[in-house]
Order: C-alpha cells, then sequence, then structure tokens
C-alpha cells in the first residue's frame, strides 16, 4: 500500500502565511508546503529561505512555490491573502476589497479539483470564511475560519496573568466575532476546573477587584495594540492556525473555538462566527453548545447579527 503524502498549501506569503510556513516546518506539522503569492518572487524567497533551516529541524519537508492548478492534491488550503485594515479602519472595513480577493482564489482553486479543508485567517474573517463556504461549494465542516481562537488565547493569558497561573490552567472562550463585539461567557470560565468567578470571590486580597467588562475590552483591543506598534501581527495567529491544522491532520478531536457554520446552534442561522468546536480529520466535527446565561446569549446574538447583516451585503454578489 502507497504511504499517502500529506501536503498544506499557504496562499499569502505576507507576515502571517510566512509566519505560518515557517511555524509548519519548525514542527514538522507535514511532508509538503506550497508557498503561492501574487507576488511570485516573495513566494520564492520565502520558500528559499525555509528550506535553508530544514538542516537543523526534525524533519525534511519539502517546500516549494506554485499556482493554484497545483493545489487539486492538498489537504489543507490556508488563505491569509486580504485586503489589511489601514490606519483608522476597522476589519469590517475591508470588506469589499477582501472578496474580491477571495473570489479570484477560490475559484481556481476548486477548479484543480481541490477537495480538503480551507482554513481563512482573512479579515473579516467570519465573513470572508462565510464567502469561501459559498463560493467553494465544499461541506460546512471543510471550510473554517480562526474566528475566536486567537482571542481566546489572548484571553486565557490575561486571566492567567491576574491569577499567576499558566494560561493553559485557564479554560476560557471569547465568542462571536473576531472583532469589536465578541463577547465572553464569563459563567463557563474556569481556572483548574474552578469558576472564574469563584476564584476571584474567594481571593479578594490577592486579586483585588476584577473587572470582567475591561478584561473583555482588552481582549478585543489585544490585536490592535500589536497593529498599533508593529503594523501587523502574525505570530500569534500563526500559532493558532496551526493548532487547528493539527487538531485536523492529527485527528485531535481537540476543541477549539473556530469560525463556524452555524444552523441552529445558540439560535443562529447561515452565520459563521467564533465557537467552541470539536475538530478532527472530518474539518469541524461539532459544535460544543455550551450552557451561556440570558444576558451571554443576548450579546452572542448581538454579535453574530452584525456577521450577518455583511454576510447579506457579499451574498448580493452571488446573485
Amino acid at each position: 500500500m502507497a504511504i499517502q503524502k500529506t501536503k498544506i498549501a499557504v496562499v499569502g506569503c505576507g507576515f502571517v502565511g510566512s509566519s505560518v510556513a515557517f511555524s509548519l516546518v519548525t514542527q514538522g506539522v507535514c511532508d509538503e508546503i506550497l508557498m503561492i503569492d501574487i507576488n511570485k518572487e516573495r513566494a520564492y524567497g520565502e520558500a528559499l529561505d525555509l528550506k535553508h533551516g530544514i538542516e537543523y529541524l526534525n524533519r525534511n519537508i519539502k517546500i516549494e512555490t506554485g499556482t493554484y492548478e497545483d493545489c487539486g492534491d492538498a489537504n489543507i488550503i490556508v488563505i491569509t491573502a486580504g485586503a489589511p485594515p489601514k490606519p483608522g479602519q476597522s476589519r469590517l472595513d475591508t470588506l469589499e476589497m477582501s472578496a474580491k480577493i477571495m473570489e479570484s482564489i477560490v475559484n481556481p482553486i476548486m477548479k484543480s479539483g481541490f477537495n480538503g479543508h480551507f482554513i481563512v485567517i482573512s479579515n473579516p474573517v467570519d465573513i470572508i470564511a462565510h464567502y469561501v463556504y459559498k463560493l467553494s461549494g465544499l461541506p460546512k465542516s471543510h471550510v473554517i475560519g480562526t474566528g475566536t481562537s486567537l482571542d481566546s488565547a489572548r484571553l486565557k493569558n490575561f486571566i492567567g496573568e491576574i491569577c499567576k497561573v499558566d494560561p493553559r490552567s485557564v479554560q476560557a472562550y471569547s465568542m462571536g466575532e473576531h472583532g469589536d463585539s465578541q463577547m465572553v461567557p464569563w459563567s463557563v470560565v474556569t481556572v483548574g476546573g474552578k469558576s472564574f468567578y469563584d476564584v476571584v470571590r474567594d481571593n479578594k486580597e490577592r486579586l483585588g477587584n476584577v473587572d470582567f467588562d475591561a478584561l473583555v475590552k482588552e481582549t478585543t483591543q489585544a490585536g490592535w495594540e500589536v497593529f498599533n506598534r508593529k503594523g501587523t501581527t502574525y505570530y500569534g495567529i500563526a500559532c493558532a492556525c496551526v493548532g487547528i491544522i493539527k487538531a485536523i491532520m492529527y485527528d485531535e478531536n481537540r476543541i477549539i473555538p473556530v469560525s463556524t457554520l452555524l444552523e441552529g446552534e445558540f439560535g443562529q442561522h447561515d452565520v459563521f462566527c467564533g465557537v467552541p468546536a470539536i475538530l478532527n480529520r472530518t474539518g469541524v466535527k461539532e459544535v460544543v453548545e455550551i450552557h451561556m446565561s440570558e444576558d451571554e446569549l443576548s450579546r452572542f446574538e448581538k454579535s453574530a447579527q452584525i456577521i450577518k447583516i455583511n454576510i447579506e451585503k457579499l451574498n448580493e454578489r452571488l446573485k
């Protein structure tokens, strides 16, 4: 029996795409990486740079440049290409340009015979992931936006710093839009299995007064704190993306908050937004419907509604 090789294509070789490729190479996730960019010289340069470090890594990975026609046998395609926000713009302000870019990418990829999984990083990620889903015609489980995966990691870091514990000992999700309207269901946040509400209540002298709303705002603005200082974010989202890839490639059944299609979960229909989901070789196996308070559910619904309004704008392009 022939051994099947694993191949991941990265579309967009800017800071984010190159960081994803670097993380894939250093962690030895797959057999082959295909680098694709409208700037072919940039893609070639990134591929060469990555190749030159193979000597000091734990496995030899084939790293090549190519075109959309070479994507037919890829297991996963990561889309990072898009229109970055200019100073003063929100992620939603880039929607129209990003939609045009997706059309130029997804249509030729599907013509190549691709039948794997799309992971979408391009912003505004929830709306763009939905658009990729519509353009591709792939099953809903096969199109995944990075959604609130990084926001949740940032939230866990902040809580870990407050409690002086490893953020990996914190169980918390930021949900809804990867943007200003995201929310946190505090009622299910735990630290070492203990309710965060109880942790705060039992440790007033050590922790002081924790402002939950301020923590949500800090989580929401964390990306901009990076953006305003170095022009963009890429290490964090690259790590989050590769975490999603490994959950799929290694059939981990790991729960990660990603942007996926909701069809009745949390009372929402035909919308992509950040929710905890079980990921394995099928892609999104199942959405984890955590129980939220009425206030939390209301906040989630408001966030989903913002995404829906913008999804409708792109749906007009498909008519």
